[in-house]
């Protein structure tokens, strides 16, 4: 009797599970058909999901749809940072090719990928899908890809052009001029001295500070000369060349003996005559000798830019009173 009594109680107890099962089935089923009339799927932990479709892996659905978030810019663009957004290489084909499908129906227009030294699996992926390379820096490799078909892509090209600056360091009372030759260049002529511009440095920082490790000496600037423009230079970049009028805090030399052969104080009318001077150089001081003729310079103004709130130099052409007599 107690035996009839437990195998009674363990039927029911089974069939109260197996109509709970069934109820439980009945409303997701219910719930995932109320949101979605194309596909209904049911989670149970440790199975395998169903749709009318076919099987779906669990991954792929946890994968599904992971679109790139990224960071808008002003031109209806987007730029995706691999460090701010990490994803498995394994996962990340996908991942890519839902995204372009989204931005694409967002009508999107350049999306840009910055990619770090640790993602650069990323790159061959990215360029498969018809990215291309815009710059790199030391940390990483910019990409991008345009997805208007009706619009001719209007990326500017990155550092197109390099901006340097030499030194006119003159010595009023003398009518010297600071010059230098430098080590390691081919023709060892002598020459202003000077330098490139550093990122995010100021032409007449730039200038100042060339100055005083080619020569040792400390000066103040007065205003830019003139410039030329050339092209084909370093890299095939085109190339700025600033001239900037410094005025000497000392006259002692102390060269840097890395970089500079010679350097020394000569007077204007020699450089405009010697033998070991560039004709382009010398037509640059024709230009020098004009200014300090009628004292017309462009003088650095400081001012904020109203849009960015970032200080921005202004140089315009005022007169630099510099009052200098020429032999």
């Amino acid at each position: 009797m107690r035996l009839l009594y437990t195998r009674l109680t363990l039927e029911t107890r089974l069939c109260l599970m197996k109509r709970t099962s069934i109820a439980i089935l009945f409303h997701v089923t219910k719930t995932f058909k109320g949101r979605s009339s194309k596909n209904t799927i049911v989670f149970f932990p440790g199975s395998r999901y169903s749709t009318h479709h076919g099987r779906l892996d669990v991954s792929k659905i946890a994968m599904a749809k992971q679109i790139f978030k990224g960071c808008d810019d002003q031109y209806n663009g987007i730029t995706i940072d691999s460090i701010e957004e990490a994803c498995d290489s394994k996962i990340f084909a996908e991942r890519l090719k839902d995204s372009l499908e989204q931005w694409t129906k967002d009508k999107k227009r350049t999306i840009w990928f910055r990619v770090h030294i640790p993602n650069t699996e990323w790159i061959p992926i990215l360029t498969g899908q018809g990215f291309t390379f815009h710059h790199a820096k030391e940390g990483y490799v910019m990409l991008y890809r345009w997805l208007p078909n009706d619009e001719v892509c209007n990326i500017p090209k990155y550092a197109h052009t390099f901006l340097g600056v030499g030194a006119f360091v003159f010595n009023k009372d003398t009518n010297e001029v600071l010059v230098i030759k430098e080590k390691y260049a081919p023709n060892r002529a002598w020459k202003l001295p000077g330098g490139y511009v550093e990122p995010g440095e100021n032409i007449e920082v730039a200038a100042k500070r060339e100055v005083f490790e080619e020569t040792g000496i400390q000066t103040d600037f007065k205003c830019l000369v003139c410039f030329r423009h050339g092209h084909d230079y370093l890299f095939g970049c085109s190339d700025i060349y600033m001239i900037a009028y410094l005025i000497p805090q000392d006259f002692q030399i102390q060269k840097c003996k890395w970089e500079i052969l010679e350097c020394n104080w000569m007077k204007l009318t020699e450089f405009m005559q010697h033998p070991e001077v560039h004709a382009n150089n010398k037509y640059l001081m024709k230009k020098i000798i004009d200014f300090l003729q009628h004292e017309m310079g462009m003088v650095a103004n400081y001012e904020v830019h109203p849009i960015t709130k970032k200080q921005i130099c202004v140089y315009g052409i005022e007169n630099t009173d510099v009052g200098t007599f020429i032999e």
